[in-house]
């Protein structure tokens, strides 16, 4: 949940530096697996401290996943609410707005994304870790949803805003990846909001059988 763009050369420097982490992580996770190098090694690769190192993430695993979902929520749920509440078909249009924001933010592109499926190939612990960040995600955008709207947290259109959302940004995840896919991500994600919506609006209440 994904972000706005690095305004300064320190965040920018930072940034670049998790990512350069992120990449050695997992490169040598693939390699070797993750009890076959040390921090030690990766901070030698990417010329940084072993302090610098934890300021950035407290696991080896935490880097072979990513950036820091604390750092990337606290900054999502504040221009999330900022945007203030305009019924809900604007949850989803302000939701998907933000997390391709977030996406294009982070520079995520298919060799990143083919370097963590080798990783978790290689560690398929990994990927229980990656479904519990993904989880933890879901239950924070739902505690968002339920701020801004002011509704409680299991109330059915809630659920229904985030089931939606991560489907429709799985779907744009899956085709953007694919190797002759020629089109952004923002691209995807609205083409699959639209088509949605299209399937909605032509759909229309099924009579219940007496």
């Amino acid at each position: 949940m994904e972000i706005s763009a690095p305004t300064t050369l320190r965040e920018r420097k930072m940034r670049e530096t998790a990512a350069r982490l992120t990449s050695a992580c997992r490169r040598l996770t693939a390699e070797r697996g993750l009890s076959g190098f040390t921090v030690e090694e990766v901070c030698e690769e990417v010329d940084i401290s072993r302090r610098t190192f934890f300021n950035y993430f407290p696991t080896k695993e935490d880097a072979v996943i990513g950036l820091d979902p604390e750092e990337e929520l606290q900054k999502f749920a504040a221009d999330f609410l900022a945007r203030g509440s305009h019924g809900w078909d604007r949850v989803i249009d302000d939701f998907v707005d933000l997390v391709v924001e977030h996406f294009e933010a982070a520079g995520i592109n298919p060799a990143d994304h083919a370097e963590l499926v080798a990783a978790i190939e290689r560690e398929p612990k990994l990927l229980t870790k990656f479904m519990g960040v993904s989880r933890a995600r879901d239950k924070q955008a739902a505690e968002l949803i339920a701020e801004r709207e002011g509704v409680d947290l299991d109330d059915a259109r809630v659920v229904a805003c985030v089931n939606l959302v991560t489907l429709l940004v799985k779907s744009a995840g899956d085709r953007y990846f694919e190797p002759h896919n020629d089109l952004d991500f923002s691209s995807l994600v609205h083409q699959n909001l639209s088509a949605l919506r299209t399937v909605l609006g032509s759909s229309s209440p099924r009579k219940a059988h007496p």
